[in-house]
């Protein structure tokens, strides 16, 4: 018999064929227990907590992406459900490098992209400033006989480099065609050197009450 095992070259393929194709089979064959779960990536913003009122946090990544390990048969991850957060309790003023909190209760998370942002924590300051009159359009035969601001200041507030930018603060008064009275609460805003309005420093007043009179002939 053994005699015969040796001489039997065929059975000898077939019996490492088989071997083969087990070992295939065990390989790569899925794992049932894998395959019954699998990583859900879900997109979420970014927020910072624990800054001082007179603070704000500055960086450019908005959105983090968070990889979750669900089960195929279990209902979908909302972003609702997961929150990353920056912690910038007692931070001054300053340049940090700040790693991603992922707040995701009863959740395993497997994933997270970016792990930290790099920002900077900026004071907020304010400063006071003379209203300025910007003349806006063509009257040729139109001056101006007399005009008023009240108030004739106002305090911008703002994070310290964008306040740095602040030229002035103005009012766009439109030239009328002919002879004219104006009583009008008009818009303030803060201007740089380019006359460019700064939309991130907040005016208060925001209204000012302008008062002029347009004729023609020389200003008095």
């Amino acid at each position: 018999m053994l005699e015969r095992l040796r001489n039997n070259w065929g059975l000898k393929l077939i019996s490492l064929a088989a071997a083969i194709a087990a070992w295939t089979y065990l390989r790569f064959a899925p794992n049932p227990v894998v395959a019954a779960h699998f990583v859900q990536q879900v997109s979420v913003p970014i927020t910072a907590f624990g800054l001082r009122p007179d603070s704000v946090a500055r960086y450019t990544e908005k959105q983090a992406v968070v990889g979750i390990d669900v089960s195929r048969n279990g209902p979908a991850i909302r972003p609702d459900d997961v929150r990353a957060v920056l912690n910038l309790e007692s931070r001054p003023a300053g340049v940090y490098n700040v790693a991603i909190q992922v707040i995701a209760p009863k959740l395993a998370i497997r994933s997270l992209a970016p792990a930290s942002v790099t920002l900077s924590v900026e004071n907020i300051v304010t400063r006071n400033l003379p209203v300025t009159i910007h003349y806006v359009g063509e009257a040729r035969k139109i001056v101006v006989k007399s005009i008023a601001v009240d108030p004739g200041h106002v305090v911008l507030r703002a994070p310290t480099s964008d306040l740095s930018r602040v030229a002035g603060a103005r009012v766009d008064v439109i030239l009328p065609s002919a002879p004219s009275n104006l009583d009008s609460m008009l818009r303030a805003f803060a201007v740089d050197e380019r006359g460019t309005e700064l939309a991130g420093v907040a005016v208060a007043p925001n209204l000012v009450r302008v008062r002029a009179s347009f004729g023609t002939g020389k200003t008095p």
